[in-house]
């Protein structure tokens, strides 16, 4: 059983984890497949590695407690034991699912304004200036062009100066279609990876257009994984 306490906290908003709270109650996270029935090939299960972006990304606010970030691999418990065992305040929200069900499968489908606002205002309806981190993973892969520019820049505007910011790429450049992940935190170097399916990626993420389309910020950095994924570190 929760404490009363913590019980309170999920009825008045089920996706904020202050420091030092245990994320025991935490909406279990979707089964790999739930997005998509297309499945890699090679799928054997989670893969837990070395995370050289989010080393970088846990070193650059090493310094600091009391931190509020933002997460986008859903209400994972391994995530948010992690981030309040640091002393920092949690918002989860889980991005992709939030673009399928707002979308539908293919990003040609993300034109319509109304629908661009509304997805906005569900999963970025937060002050201007409120996050010290935010852990996109690979989620902006899956947006197309209006979408992605709505989105980054949305996302200038909730983060702090010299607030810092995780994302995941394909390094395939060629593909149209890509795998999506699920992301657990598993230490400050270490994540656990887990298939999701293949999904239609929004348009073509090399080096340089990462650049443009965090051209707003004050800089991008690059770690390339053996897992073919280009991991970016970007500081507001």
């Amino acid at each position: 059983m929760l404490p009363e306490k913590l019980r309170a906290l999920f009825r008045r908003d089920r996706h904020a984890f202050p420091a030092g709270a245990s994320p025991v109650a935490a909406s279990p996270a979707p089964s790999p497949g739930v997005l998509s029935p297309r499945r890699t090939a090679a799928e054997t299960g989670p893969i837990t590695r070395h995370s050289r972006g989010m080393e970088q990304f846990f070193f650059n606010i090493r310094d600091h407690v009391g931190l509020t970030v933002l997460d986008f691999a859903g209400a994972s418990q391994d995530n948010i034991m992690f981030l309040t065992s640091l002393g920092h305040r949690v918002y989860s929200e889980d991005l992709l699912r939030g673009i399928q069900d707002t979308f539908g499968p293919d990003p040609a489908g993300q034109l319509n304004v109304s629908q661009i606002d509304y997805f906005l205002r569900s999963h970025f309806d937060y002050p201007s200036g409120t996050f010290d981190g935010v852990l996109l993973w690979d989620s902006l892969q899956f947006m197309g062009p209006a979408l992605l520019s709505a989105t980054v820049d949305r996302l200038h505007e909730i983060m702090r100066p010299q607030s810092y910011l995780l994302a995941y790429f394909t390094a395939n450049e060629k593909m149209t279609e890509v795998p999506s992940h699920m992301f657990r935190i598993a230490d400050h170097k270490t994540v656990q990876i887990t298939d999701r399916g293949m999904r239609h990626s929004g348009q073509v993420f090399n080096n340089r257009n990462i650049e443009k389309i965090f051209a707003r910020f004050d800089s991008v950095k690059f770690f390339l994984s053996k897992e073919n994924l280009r991991e970016v570190i970007v500081r507001r």
